[in-house]
């Protein structure tokens, strides 16, 4: 593979991290230098950026703090949920990024749960999200494009929007770009008018192809084109039996408390994402994880003990890289991934993982 074939690879960065970070015993203290110190590592093994994601901390402070500290290499891609502050407001927090920090940043948009999104007093059901989100968007990509406009539509009623910061001018174009997973119909046909990267967690290759040829079709009706990003979790090891003896580890080690706190919490999800990942293993804890293996190396139990993301790709370094591989052979063009802790593995993966996809390099 020539570099010019190479994938794009991001990192991931979350304040509460370590070993196994969703058991107190098994996170590391939430601390800025560490996490400063993780996203110049991140730079300098060669990832163009990192995955900022929703989590107890907001992603704005921390996305400051991390471009302040590192390079015009590093990248934060931010979550964002639409709808909980001003499209106005996220633009103008936007331009003043990008201007201060060399035009680095990205969104990744997630449109939540509906009952997530009532904390925030956001009360929209399940295909009543991606509208918001469509209209959202559009107003966010025309404003962080340097427009200045009125807008009337189902949820917002702009005067002269972008008028207050019409000399803060664009760095990025043609705006700020999106990133967006969706796996339902009006998810999917969202991203296929809106977004720029189209985002998707792991599945067996059969099901995804299906899911990704739903998504090309859908863009090109709207004459577009998308590139797609993958979202997966590493555990990689000299051997494949060393690398499922790390998957065990991380059964044994999570309470019977976490399990039920995230198998229950889940209950009634109306996220047609989390429900893909969800059939893979139904909610059982195995007692040895590769009694979920749902395709060579595809691991669904990370969703037993974490959110987001449930899939893991686990296996020799070998065996990893036939598996991204695989995934490159659908079409991905993009990889956020990780691994725990995140210090130490994205040493390893950078080390045995990424100069196999032409990527990487000490800088």
């Amino acid at each position: 593979m020539t570099n010019n074939d190479a994938p794009e690879v991001l990192w991931y960065i979350i304040p509460r991290e370590g070993a196994y970070p969703w058991e107190p015993e098994g996170r590391r203290p939430v601390d800025l230098g560490y996490l400063q110190q993780l996203a110049g590592t991140v730079e300098r093994l060669g990832y163009s950026g990192a995955l900022l994601a929703t989590d107890l901390y907001d992603v704005w402070p921390l996305g400051s703090a991390l471009a302040a500290s590192t390079g015009p290499a590093f990248q934060p891609l931010l979550a964002v949920h639409p709808g909980l502050i001003s499209p106005t407001l996220l633009a103008k927090m936007a331009l003043s990024f990008d201007t201060l920090f060399g035009g680095r940043l990205r969104f990744n948009v997630v449109n939540g749960s509906t009952k997530s999104l009532r904390e925030y007093g956001l009360h929209v059901e399940h295909d009543e999200r991606y509208e918001l989100s469509a209209e959202y968007w559009s107003i966010v990509k025309r404003l962080t494009a340097g427009e200045v406009f009125d807008h009337k539509g189902r949820f917002y009623d702009l005067r002269d929007a972008g008028a207050s910061f019409r000399d803060l001018k664009p760095v990025q174009s043609p705006h700020v770009p999106l990133w967006f997973g969706g796996s339902s119909e009006p998810g999917i046909e969202m991203a296929a008018e809106h977004v720029d990267v189209y985002l998707t967690w792991a599945e067996p290759p059969h099901l995804l192809k299906e899911k990704l040829d739903r998504v090309r079709a859908r863009a090109a009706a709207y004459g577009r084109t998308l590139r797609v990003g993958l979202r997966v979790h590493l555990i990689v090891r000299d051997t494949e039996d060393e690398a499922w003896a790390a998957a065990d580890r991380l059964l044994d080690v999570t309470s019977e408390a976490t399990y039920a706190r995230q198998l229950g919490a889940k209950e009634g999800e109306d996220g047609t994402g989390w429900q893909r990942q969800f059939r893979q293993h139904g909610g059982r804890v195995p007692a040895r994880a590769r009694e979920l293996e749902t395709h060579p190396n595809l691991w669904p139990g990370m969703s037993l003990f974490r959110p987001g993301p449930g899939t893991a790709v686990v296996g020799s370094t070998a065996q990893v890289i036939e598996r991204l591989q695989e995934f490159r052979d659908l079409g991905v063009d993009t990889f956020i991934l990780s691994g725990n802790p995140l210090l130490e593995e994205a040493y390893r993966v950078a080390e045995t993982v990424l100069p196999a996809l032409g990527v990487g390099g000490r800088r």
